[in-house]
């Protein structure tokens, strides 16, 4: 029998519990990991004042057309090389059941460098437009999952001007009911203390409109160097997450900002650059663990014009949704409805494309199958947390999920979100 005599006494791990005590609850409070709130696969931009609740339709029927132009979505997935020639039948149906039911997931109203300074008189006639806009598409059942506005940055010479666009957007829009899928977007932020002021804003606006504490959330556009970098050394784009309350809901990457701020000549500004990867890599340490969401920017080379140039434009697109996919950064922007047509091409592709080693994978985990892989706990909510994204986008189906991995939904999403696993885990 093995001795079970001890060395540590019970008082001395009570003395190491107390010493941590202020370490866990920091860790619980900066660190509290996925709170399981879906992530769109991309934000589109367009100036407010030509929003209407009809848009998103709109822009997926421009996307199927400009496809069907093309041969038809399988032929464009073959030219961008997107999924296998096996599976091009069935990545195309399921691409153009999401462009007909759902063709934006989440949809920004400009109020910033899309629509520019047009003085105070209009730009309040549009907020009041785009009030009554999003109200009747969220009346209809219309709305994408995700919208709300960008309003313009808290520099001292647009400040007033955004924080003005900003009241009267959620003064107007709260007589109607909050949606929950609203969305804020805070661009060019500089500084942790513009962040600091964003959350008190929140604040007040919540008490104004009786709305309950931490309702209002916001997104931070990292589109500077001094946001990544500060003059002391320090990372101030980790730092104002946390400075915020728990109000960051995402941080997104600028591309053209960004570039242009460090001097990259106009040609070269992209979102692979590897000035943008550095500000990218920075920006995923930032967000790690504490369920802040991250998104990649976008590209303006649009699929328009001869058919030469909309292949090579969706081949470029396609490749650098494919890529912030690979380095896992599940979000990036959509500037014209032709790009819906890669965007979900390439997202689909990604999730079909790495779904059956992942199914055997969390299968061999769950049912304790022996096999040539010994993942680990972490690994396993990888493997849970990529399906669960390709079931949230449209890319997987329940069938795909119960066949192939032998589990249900719930126990892919109980295992993605770190919670107790599902007694009865089969299909």
């Amino acid at each position: 029998m093995p001795s079970s005599r001890r060395a540590l006494t019970g008082d001395t791990l009570a003395d190491i519990d107390a010493r941590l005590a202020d370490t866990d609850e920091a860790l619980a409070r900066l660190y509290p990991g996925d709170d399981g709130r879906r992530q769109p696969v991309h934000t589109v931009y367009v100036p407010a004042d030509r929003y209407t609740p009809d848009l998103p339709a709109s822009w997926g029927a421009a996307a199927l057309a400009a496809a069907d132009k093309a041969g038809g979505l399988a032929a464009v997935a073959d030219t961008v090389g997107a999924g296998t020639e096996a599976s091009r039948a069935t990545l195309a149906a399921l691409v153009r059941a999401k462009l007909e039911s759902e063709p934006i997931e989440d949809l920004r109203l400009d109020f910033e460098d899309g629509y520019g300074d047009r003085g105070d008189d209009v730009e309040d006639a549009h907020v009041a437009q785009a009030v009554e806009a999003a109200a009747q598409a969220f009346a209809d059942g219309i709305a994408p999952p995700f919208l709300g506005i960008r309003f313009k940055c808290f520099e001292a010479p647009t400040r007033a001007r955004g924080l003005r666009t900003l009241d009267l957007f959620l003064t107007g829009l709260a007589e109607h009911g909050l949606p929950d899928g609203l969305t804020l977007t805070l661009p060019k932020v500089t500084t942790v203390a513009q962040v600091e002021a964003m959350a008190l804003v929140a604040e007040r606006l919540e008490t104004s409109l009786g709305l309950p504490s931490g309702r209002l959330r916001f997104e931070v556009q990292v589109e500077t160097p001094q946001v990544i970098l500060a003059a002391d050394g320090t990372a101030p784009v980790a730092r104002l997450i946390h400075a915020a309350a728990g109000r960051v809901s995402s941080l997104h990457y600028g591309t053209y900002d960004y570039s242009a701020s460090l001097g990259i000549a106009a040609a070269y500004q992209a979102m692979d650059h590897p000035a943008a990867d550095h500000a990218k890599n920075v920006m995923q340490l930032a967000v790690a663990g504490t369920g802040v969401h991250m998104s990649d920017g976008s590209t303006n080379i649009l699929p328009i014009g001869d058919a030469e140039h909309v292949a090579a434009a969706w081949r470029l697109h396609a490749r650098l949704v494919r890529r912030h996919l690979e380095r896992g950064i599940y979000q990036g922007w959509d500037l014209h409805p032709h790009q819906l047509v890669t965007r979900y091409l390439a997202t689909y592709a990604f999730y079909r494309d790495g779904f059956p080693p992942a199914a055997r994978r969390l299968r061999d985990y769950v049912h304790h199958v022996d096999s040539a892989i010994m993942d680990e706990p972490a690994t396993a909510r990888a493997l849970a947390s990529f399906i669960h994204r390709g079931l949230a986008c449209g890319a997987l189906t329940a069938t795909d999920v119960e066949s192939q991995a032998e589990v249900t939904v719930g126990t892919v999403r109980d295992l993605a979100l770190k919670r107790p696993i599902e007694e009865n885990s089969h299909g």
